[in-house]
């Protein structure tokens, strides 16, 4: 027996039933907030038109029409699967960032037992701030990402492996204009440059505003995947932008920069 029962006309309407309209409705609400403005929107819409045909065919009994699309629907979960992978993926994601469980940051506060590393993160800021400076000074574009140690596998193979300390004249030399490995994303986890050279995702956010180029997408695009933060360096504009779950903030100051930067490094 439902806990809250009432009556419209011949329905009946229990508090389960409130809570599977309630739970549905947040989750179209996010599909379509992932979705929104992608090529995926477009062919999930599709989907939907489809299935809407199909239920009217159904109703007209018009057999044939109802043979032919039922077979297409009939493997539309495995079609979605394939279709929507990023899509799936990155909504996986974000359930699991938001619950709080997969959080970064606490796990390595509770594995680290509170292991104090308050002075080589202010030497490691410190230098990056300066390196950030300094090519935004001279208008050197550079990709700038921190991310976990696990995480990094998700694209770092792309790019050319470092595995160096970090200071501020090799992160100015790799991002040289003359250097080889300029144009790609460097990866920092774990207090060290472990790659450059790397190949991001792209965003595909309409929102994004349109003066933006490819290296503020690709920053974006990285945020939507996996849990980083990313600083990137215009080559036009000569300013400072950071990049954090899915979100963009253009022409950070000074101030802001190492705050941002002592929070990347906890991750």
């Amino acid at each position: 027996m439902a806990l809250f029962l009432f009556k419209i006309g011949f329905l009946e309407i229990g508090f389960a039933d409130i809570l599977d309209i309630l739970v549905l409705t947040i989750l179209f609400f996010f599909v379509y907030r992932l979705l929104k403005g992608s090529l995926a929107f477009n062919i999930f819409v599709g989907l939907l038109v489809l299935s809407l045909i199909y239920f009217i065919v159904q109703a007209l009994e018009m057999k044939m029409m109802e043979r032919i699309l039922g077979q297409f629907l009939g493997a539309g979960l495995v079609l979605l699967v394939i279709i929507f992978q990023p899509e799936i993926r990155r909504f996986l994601f974000f359930l699991g960032r938001n619950t709080g469980i997969g959080d970064h940051q606490f796990w390595s506060r509770l594995l680290k037992k509170g292991r104090d590393n308050t002075s080589n993160n202010e030497y490691l800021v410190n230098s990056i701030a300066r390196a950030l400076q300094n090519m935004a000074r001279t208008k050197t574009g550079a990709l700038m990402v921190f991310t976990d140690i696990g995480e990094e596998k998700f694209f770092a193979n792309t790019g050319v492996p470092i595995h160096a300390e970090i200071s501020s004249k090799l992160i100015e030399t790799i991002f040289d204009k003359h250097a080889p490995l300029h144009d790609g994303a460097m990866v920092i986890a774990d207090g060290k440059i472990l790659a450059a050279g790397c190949v991001l995702p792209v965003s595909e956010n309409p929102e994004l505003p349109p003066r933006v180029g490819m290296r503020h997408r690709a920053a974006v695009g990285i945020t939507e995947h996996i849990e980083a933060h990313v600083f990137i360096v215009s080559e036009e504009r000569g300013k400072i932008s950071y990049a954090y779950r899915s979100n963009l903030r253009m022409n950070i100051p000074d101030a802001l920069l190492r705050e941002l930067l002592a929070k990347a490094l906890e991750v």
